[in-house]
């Protein structure tokens, strides 16, 4: 009988999530994307324990301070690690795709888009070429099988680290492949497991959103990387009166407060970015607040069923959710929320619950 960790969920308590069931006659290992944190160390101990052939995959970007030290998560693991260098693809579909959004005057999600094309792409192809047909990361997130064959992504039960609003734009393909060893657990869990057996991370900083900016700083990088440089303009009131200047729109996303330099009666903050006539338009508070909102790019894990559904729509990862109904008509796809939300973002990711489940998700307009 396989031994089971005193501190590992038991395979045979509580929903089975992908992972957890582990089946004896699949001959061809999992593949671990290993960063060198303490979440993917754990996740690759739980693996081994419950039987799973790994092989560890560490990718690099280009935009890494140091280099991590894989032969120290290999003695601690019992595995081999092997380096690859994706600083290519990643700067086509993520750091591009990041510069063009704000071009736009739109506010991306790069760790969503990472996701998709990097670790659950790009990385999810490299390790088939190492004879691995599932890759497992340190998401706290789960994956339930459906009995039609589907896959149906969950939150992480740890409410605080729950991982699946940036998954929810994978694939039901990416998602038959995908393993996520601590779906089911809590980060003190998992630190208790790292201390109970002496694992011990070589990158002690949390993940970051944004891990490629560094100096000098967000606006720098933005500015370095437009093909027209940034141009300061006016800053509007939504009636056209003119209360400051701007120093390149670039600088700024919706609801923010900090650095707008405009005095009035009350706080303002950024209300629309209008890129065509190189206008910032703030108001107040009270502004902010919209009802209706548009979404595109919809990445569906569990189709609907009906025209119009109700759902909880996180329009950022901070979010709490907001109770809404999604209708859709044609092509077209709006979200109306029970009561106002502040600061809908333009280019963020607006991903749709029901109750633990993620339906989908799609980029607000």
């Amino acid at each position: 009988m396989r031994a089971v960790h005193p501190h590992l969920p038991h395979p045979g308590h509580g929903p089975v999530f992908q992972g957890y069931r582990f089946d004896p006659s699949v001959n061809s290992p999992t593949a671990i994307a290993m960063s060198g944190g303490i979440d993917s160390l754990v996740a690759a101990h739980v693996l081994k324990r419950q039987g799973h052939d790994l092989v560890g995959i560490h990718f690099t970007t280009g935009f890494e301070s140091e280099a991590v030290d894989l032969s120290s998560i290999e003695d601690q693991l019992d595995i081999k690690i092997h380096q690859m260098d994706l600083s290519a693809e990643f700067n086509r579909a993520v750091v591009d795709y990041f510069v063009k959004t704000y071009a736009r005057g739109k506010t991306p999600n790069p760790c969503v888009v990472c996701n998709r094309t990097i670790k659950f792409g790009v990385l999810a192809q490299r390790a088939k070429t190492l004879g691995a047909e599932k890759i497992a990361t340190g998401h706290y997130a789960g994956t339930r099988t459906r009995s039609n064959g589907g896959i149906a992504l969950v939150k992480g039960v740890d409410g605080v680290k729950d991982q699946s609003y940036f998954l929810a734009m994978l694939s039901q393909e990416q998602l038959k492949q995908a393993v996520f060893p601590l779906g089911r657990m809590t980060k003190e869990q998992v630190r208790n497991i790292a201390r109970d057996n002496r694992l011990m991370p070589v990158e002690e900083k949390e993940s970051q959103d944004i891990c490629f900016i560094k100096a000098p700083g967000f606006s720098g990088f933005v500015a370095a990387r437009l093909s027209t440089p940034p141009s300061p303009g006016d800053i509007v009131l939504t009636d056209g009166t003119v209360v400051g200047r701007h120093r390149g729109l670039h600088r700024y996303t919706i609801g923010q407060r900090r650095g707008l330099n405009s005095p009035g009666p009350e706080p303002y903050y950024v209300k629309t970015i209008d890129m065509e006539n190189n206008l910032l338009v703030v108001g107040g508070k009270k502004e902010l607040y919209t009802i209706k909102v548009a979404v595109g790019d919809l990445n569906w894990i569990t189709p609907p069923l009906a025209s119009s559904l109700k759902v909880t729509t996180k329009i950022r990862y901070s979010h709490k959710g907001a109770a809404s109904t999604l209708s859709i008509e044609n092509d077209r796809t709006t979200l109306v929320f029970d009561a106002p939300q502040l600061a809908v973002t333009p280019g963020q990711v607006a991903v749709f619950y029901r109750d633990e489940e993620v339906l989908g998700a799609g980029i607000i307009q």
